[in-house]
C-alpha cells in the first residue's frame, strides 16, 4: 500500500513541478518567487498538486488513510524511521519550498493548509481513542502531530521556521523512545504494558516522559513544540480559530497517551519478558533527560538553528 500510494503521491509531486515550470520557466525558488503575485491557473494547479502530494508525505488528511496500516503491517523499526525521520525531511522541504517559492502568494493559499491542518487534528486525535493496539495508536499519533506541525506552514513567520525544527527534533526524540520501548515488547496492545512499571521500571519510566512529551506536558520539549506552533499561528493572527482547535486536540491526545502510563503503573498482568542490555536502559534515560532538558532550555536548540 505505501509503495503504491507513495508511487501515486510521487506522479501527482512531478506534475506540480512539471506544471510550475511550466508557468515560470525554472527550478530555481528565488527565479520562481520573482513575480508569483500574479496567480495564473497553471501556477495555482502546480501549486495545489506539489502542497497536496507533501501533504501525503507527512500523513495529512485526508491523505493520510495509508498510514495506520503501514504503521501497523511494518517491522516497529521501519515504523520508527518513517515516523521520525522522514516525516521531519519532508516537512522542512514542505517549508523551505512553500516559504522560497510562493511566500508572496501565502494569504491565497493559507486558508486551504489551515483547513488541512485542522481536518489532520481532529482526525488523527479523534481516532487514536478508538485504538486496542499501541501501535495503531501511535499511527493515528503521529497524523495528529502532523496536524500541530502544519502550523508553521500555516504562519510562515520567523517563529512557525524556527518552532517547525524544534517540533521536528523533539517529536522525532519522543517518538524513538517511544518506538524503542515498543521493539522490547510482544504484546502490543494496551494490556501488555499492564504492570510493566513493576517489572521493567526504567523501561515504564523513561516511557512515561516520552509518552508526556508527545503529549505536550510542561517541563518536556513536546510542550515548548507545540507552544512554539501555537504561538507562530497567534501572531500571525489570521487562524486564531485554528488555535482554538489545536488547544482542544492537545487535550484530547492526552488522554489516550494517559492510557499507556495508566497500564503501566495501575494495571497489574503477566510479566513481560523485555530483553535489555544496562547499555540500552542507559541509552533510554539519556534520551529521556534530552528531552526534559530542552524542555526547560528550548532557547539551546532554537539558538543552534539560526542559520536555517
Amino acid at each position: 500500500k505505501y509503495f503504491l500510494m507513495g508511487a501515486f503521491s510521487t506522479g501527482l509531486m512531478l506534475m506540480g513541478i512539471t506544471l510550475i515550470y511550466g508557468s515560470k520557466g525554472s527550478f530555481d525558488m528565488d527565479t520562481i518567487a520573482l513575480g508569483t503575485g500574479l496567480l495564473t491557473p497553471m501556477l495555482s494547479a502546480g501549486m495545489l498538486l506539489l502542497m497536496f502530494s507533501m501533504a501525503f508525505k507527512v500523513s495529512a488528511a485526508p491523505f493520510h488513510f495509508w498510514t495506520p496500516d503501514v504503521y501497523d503491517g511494518a517491522p516497529t523499526v521501519f515504523t520508527s524511521f518513517m515516523a521520525t525521520i522522514v516525516k521531519a525531511a519532508v516537512f522542512i522541504a514542505f517549508i523551505r519550498v512553500f516559504k522560497g517559492s510562493f511566500g508572496q502568494m501565502h494569504p491565497q493559499w493559507q486558508l486551504i493548509v489551515a483547513i488541512i491542518a485542522a481536518a489532520t487534528l481532529i482526525i488523527g486525535n479523534i481516532t487514536a481513542i478508538f485504538q486496542q493496539s499501541v501501535k495503531r495508536m501511535l499511527a493515528y499519533s503521529s497524523i495528529a502531530q502532523a496536524g500541530f506541525m502544519m502550523f508553521a506552514l500555516v504562519a510562515l513567520n520567523d517563529v512557525a521556521v524556527q518552532g517547525i525544527l524544534y517540533y521536528a527534533a523533539a517529536y522525532s526524540l519522543a517518538t524513538i523512545g517511544v518506538f524503542a520501548v515498543l521493539l522490547k515488547l510482544k504484546d502490543y496492545t494496551y494490556e501488555g504494558y499492564n504492570g510493566l512499571g513493576k517489572n521493567h521500571p526504567v523501561l515504564a519510566a523513561t516511557n512515561t516522559i516520552f509518552l508526556l512529551s508527545l503529549a505536550g506536558i510542561p517541563a518536556t520539549a513536546g510542550f515548548m513544540a507545540k507552544f512554539y506552533m501555537l504561538s507562530s499561528a497567534v501572531k500571525n493572527g489570521n487562524v486564531l480559530w485554528l488555535v482554538i482547535v489545536g488547544v482542544i486536540c492537545a487535550a484530547i491526545s492526552a488522554y489516550y497517551y494517559f492510557r499507556v502510563i495508566q497500564a503501566m503503573y495501575f494495571k497489574d498482568g503477566p510479566v513481560q519478558e523485555a530483553q535489555t542490555t544496562p547499555l540500552f536502559r542507559w541509552k533510554l534515560i539519556a534520551l529521556a533527560a534530552f528531552i526534559v532538558f530542552l524542555g526547560i532550555f528550548p532557547e539551546w536548540l532554537i539558538n543552534k538553528l539560526w542559520y536555517f
